[in-house]
């Protein structure tokens, strides 16, 4: 069996210093344990606010008969009350898109105590 250089010294390492192996061990379980509950935090997102009325955006015929669809991403500013001020196009088919913006604006969403930013995403689908 072949063994690689790599393989040979810890191999050679562990047998020649167990003590050694042991705190190197530790010492390598202790770091992890204070770096993977700080990467876990940076992966929690805000909680979004529930839609309550949804509109559906209009599909013009020309572009679902031309089979143009879809992922149009939106940014919608919500007000405390639940109605929707502003929205920002992050990306999608222009027409698209002020299609979506359009219908988004008439959303309600629950009220909250402040005013908040939500990622919106409609999916456009010719078939």
């Amino acid at each position: 069996m072949r063994r690689t250089l790599h393989n040979y010294l810890w191999a050679e390492f562990k047998k020649s210093n167990p003590v050694r192996f042991a705190s190197a061990t530790l010492t390598l379980a202790l770091c992890l344990m204070a770096v993977v509950p700080v990467s876990l935090a940076q992966k929690v997102s805000k909680p979004e606010r529930k839609v309550i009325v949804v509109a559906k955006p209009d599909y013009p015929d020309i572009l679902r008969h031309a089979q143009v669809g879809g992922v149009v991403r939106l940014k919608a500013t919500v007000l405390p009350n639940g109605t929707v001020s502003n929205v920002e196009v992050l990306g999608g088919n222009p027409i698209l898109a002020e299609n979506a913006a359009t219908a988004v604006k008439k959303w309600k969403y629950a009220p909250a105590a402040t005013q908040t930013t939500e990622d919106v995403s409609l999916s456009f689908t010719p078939h």
